[in-house]
């Protein structure tokens, strides 16, 4: 009864649990029990019957946004807006987060926040702030998985970034589980220095688990340099080239 220890439960509470005993139990603690488990989709639907709680509706990830959605997207201007899925994968953006960002969304990019944010070669690496940003968008990851354990573009990624990445696999391994970040990120750009932005994230409700990200210039400095950008969008990111 490994697999207990690990999803954090009692061999006497999972035994109850097997024997359809009145237990009370939350959706998060079946949840752990299908990951560790590693259940399928009808397997861990009859989870949820045995503790009866009701089984969750399992959500389809949007992998594009309307044109009316990049067009709102385009009508913000002076500081950078982007829309992502809950996979962090980029749908869409406004020039301001070109011009900050050109590698994420430059043509040849995966156009996967996490993707790019690990496997980035450390001397390329715009984020500053990884220390505290990093682990609070893997959990924020991780939540969203639970409604996606059977989903090959989910597990795939995962996959992929386990191999490419061990700061990933560390961070993965610890379990957490949050909500979005929304703390100040500072990124870096050649031409212009430090850029320090506050995170505001607006939920899509028609369509889901997709938000607007806009990052508000958190002084007249960044600001101004992200002006600056906006007048210069081919000015360099790195300081060096591969």
């Amino acid at each position: 009864m490994y697999s207990c220890q690990l999803a954090g439960v009692s061999i006497t509470w999972y035994t109850w649990l097997e024997q359809g005993r009145p237990i009370n139990v939350s959706s998060q603690v079946l949840d752990a029990i299908a990951r560790t488990l590693r259940l399928d989709t009808a397997e861990r639907d009859h989870l949820y019957r045995l503790a009866e709680v009701p089984v969750p509706e399992v959500t389809v990830t949007a992998d594009r946004i309307t044109p009316t959605m990049q067009s709102i997207l385009d009508s913000i201007t002076g500081f950078p807006a982007a829309a992502l899925n809950s996979r962090w994968d980029l749908l869409g953006w406004n020039a301001a987060c070109a011009a900050v960002w050109p590698r994420l969304t430059a043509p040849d990019s995966s156009r996967n926040v996490l993707w790019e944010m690990f496997t980035t070669p450390e001397c390329c690496r715009s984020f500053v702030n990884r220390d505290t940003g990093l682990p609070h968008m893997v959990a924020s990851f991780r939540a969203a998985f639970a409604q996606h354990l059977d989903d090959p573009a989910w597990t795939t990624l995962i996959r992929g970034l386990c191999t490419a990445s061990t700061e990933f696999t560390h961070l993965w391994a610890n379990h957490d589980v949050a909500a979005p970040p929304s703390q100040t990120m500072t990124y870096h750009h050649a031409a212009t220095g430090d850029l320090s932005f506050t995170l505001t994230r607006l939920d899509l409700t028609a369509t889901p688990e997709t938000f607007l990200t806009i990052w508000t210039p958190v002084d007249n400095r960044t600001r101004d340099r992200t002006t600056w950008l906006l007048a210069h969008p081919t000015a360099p990111s790195l300081d060096h080239t591969h």
